[in-house]
């Protein structure tokens, strides 16, 4: 008991310190795992005992026998369910083509490299260099997203790098299970006629029951089948019985159903997905945080010496500064992207939690039958995840400077709500070359602004689920334009130190258009204009014009003007240059300079 409530709580513990110094949580994670398993019997304890100890002697222990192996599978069933729920097909469109090639020319550049230098490094036998060549191919989101989170990227440099995580972990966990299948079955891993089968009965059960039941569960829910206290635990239960039931039909075929059944429900626009995603996320969380700490402790420190020598570290460079950067550059062949970015694409890649999962899952499963090589699995592919995080995580910003592809001034512009007067403004902005995104917690509403080709995303301002979104690195400006004030006030107060560099402001309320004197100085357009009014003008009078200022008493007339007269609302101001000035609802006395114009949404205001 005190084991298990220590592995929980050591967990929360390490997760807590990756959220305080913004580093991947795996590290923590295994750190601690190391320091409770093999480190303790080195220097802890005086009778050389791990203080945990998962499975001792193959038959005691915390999880004697096979119930770590099975928990471990469970564990990773759930977590790559909870990836494929976040894969939206649809926000891959402009670096798709990049995307696709690095999951498949830069994985299979990475399977066979690493293979061969495995093979010749260590003299592994080919099938087990291959089995760890497929572990390593994996990123992961997890592991991408803290690194990135901090660092402002052009957005799709940080897309390719978030959707590369996502795409390739259930390719690496199905090459992976590939060569275990050709080193389990009976030929002893030779590429045979039966090794093909049972690749064939892999991918067909996988994917068809993934298929099928996403598709039985998202039904049930629509039809409200299942009552909503139990739809969460409903989602679970069908997770678990899908990964099972695949695997009786086609051994170890269980991780692809559960991916194919994330995403196939993460695409199919149902309203339940949100909340069966809110708690998938706190779900793998603590599985994370147990996992983790669970297979670190497990490593013998005979496993940690055998791969504590130059070898290791010659691997290490050949994956991280060879086999890395050539795939990066092949499958970036005739893109956009030009020469530093790749660079940065090519530096950053972290192997993640599915890496060292399974590498964990499957070096129990081969050392239990004696199969030779299989103890330098586990210790190398963790490994190749404790450096590349270690690495990526200490230098990715600097690195990011250092190749010019760090902004030195966020110039995109998040708006939170996707109203009729958001969706105006917001592509009045798009057309002028600025990087727009809007935030609504209403589908319909986020529906009509993709409509119109504008990028927006639909949470809920509530959740912390923004604050790990790196396609939003870019974002320097925060305007909130709800209907709901205090709405306004709590985006403004919880994201303008992440999204609102340049300023954070937000419609002023029918109570501060009463209080001239305590006007807020986060306050966007007008001090005389609330939510109600503007919505109104955008409504009867949906466009946007630009009329050019000729000096500081003009400008004063202008907004006078539009003081009085409610269906005109003054939004910008926009210099020669295309750039703009947030017009705030508290200041009339600023800078009038040759070539301004007033950016206004409304009514035309009639010629002098």
């Amino acid at each position: 008991m005190t084991e298990l409530a220590g592995i929980i709580i050591l967990g929360i513990v390490a997760q807590w310190i990756a959220w305080r110094f913004k580093i991947p949580a795996i590290l923590p994670l295994i750190i601690i795992g190391l320091l409770v398993g093999p480190l303790a019997t080195e220097f802890f304890t005086a009778d050389g005992s791990k203080i945990i100890e998962p499975v001792w002697n193959g038959k005691e222990g915390l999880f004697a026998g096979e119930t770590l192996y099975y928990f471990v599978s469970l564990a990773i069933s759930i977590i790559l369910f909870e990836g494929g729920l976040t894969l939206k097909l649809d926000e891959v469109k402009n670096v798709g083509s990049v995307i696709s090639r690095l999951i498949t020319l830069g994985s299979a550049i990475t399977f066979f490299g690493a293979a061969v230098a495995a093979h010749y490094i260590f003299d592994l036998r080919w099938d087990i260099s291959f089995l760890f060549s497929a572990l390593i191919i994996v990123t992961g989101p997890t592991v991408i997203t803290p690194i990135l989170r901090n660092i402002p990227l052009k957005k799709d440099v940080s897309a390719i790098l978030k959707w590369e995580g996502i795409l390739i972990d259930p390719i690496g966990a199905l090459v992976a299970v590939l060569v275990f299948e050709f080193i389990s079955i009976e030929g002893g891993g030779e590429f045979t006629k039966t090794a093909l089968i049972e690749f064939g009965k892999i991918v067909l059960f996988g994917f068809t029951i993934g298929f099928t039941i996403a598709h039985g569960l998202n039904y049930a829910m629509n039809k409200k089948w299942i009552p909503h206290y139990l739809l969460n635990v409903s989602a679970l239960a069908s997770v678990l019985g899908v990964f099972v039931l695949s695997d009786i039909f086609a051994h170890e075929s269980g991780l692809l159903a559960v991916v194919i059944m994330g995403m196939v429900m993460g695409n199919s626009n149902s309203k339940h997905i949100k909340d069966i995603l809110y708690f998938k996320e706190s779900l793998s969380v603590l599985l994370i945080s147990i996992l983790f700490i669970l297979l670190a402790a497990n490593i013998n420190m005979k496993d940690i010496w055998l791969v504590y020598n130059w070898k290791t570290a010659l691997l290490f460079v050949i994956i991280v500064f060879a086999i890395r950067p050539l795939g990066v550059f092949l499958s970036t062949i005739k893109s956009h992207l030009k020469i530093n970015e790749k660079l940065f694409i090519s530096w950053v890649g972290p192997r993640g939690i599915v890496a060292a999962g399974i590498a964990s899952l499957f070096g129990l499963k081969l050392a239990e039958k004696g199969v030779s090589g299989a103890e330098y699995i586990t210790p190398l592919v963790f490994m190749v995840v404790l450096g590349t995080v270690l690495l990526n995580a200490t230098t990715a910003r600097m690195f990011a400077k250092i190749a010019g592809v760090f902004l030195k001034k966020s110039e995109g512009i998040l708006i939170i709500g996707a109203s009729e007067v958001s969706r105006i403004i917001a592509k009045y902005l798009q057309n002028n070359g600025r990087h727009v995104v809007l935030i609504d917690s209403n589908p319909d509403n986020i529906i009509k602004t993709k409509e119109l080709d504008i990028e927006a995303i639909n949470a809920n301002v509530y959740s912390d689920s923004l604050e790990d979104n790196i396609e939003l690195n870019d974002m320097g400006y925060l305007l909130a334009l709800t209907a709901n004030p205090d709405i306004n006030k709590y985006a403004v107060d919880k994201f303008k130190d992440q999204f609102g560099e340049n300023g954070a402001y937000r419609l002023v309320s029918v109570e501060e258009i009463t209080d001239n004197q305590n006007n807020p100085k986060d306050g966007l357009f007008s001090h005389t204009d609330d939510y109600d009014s503007i919505a109104k003008t955008a409504h009867e009078h949906p466009n946007i014009y630009e009329i050019e200022i000729q000096n500081k008493e003009h400008y004063k007339k202008l907004i006078d003007i539009t003081e009085k007269d409610k269906d005109i609302i003054p939004l910008f101001l926009k210099n020669a240059n295309g750039e703009f000035e947030i017009i705030t609802s508290f200041n009339k006395d600023i800078n009038i300079e040759n070539g301004r114009k007033l950016v206004l949404l409304g009514k035309h205001i009639p010629k002098e």
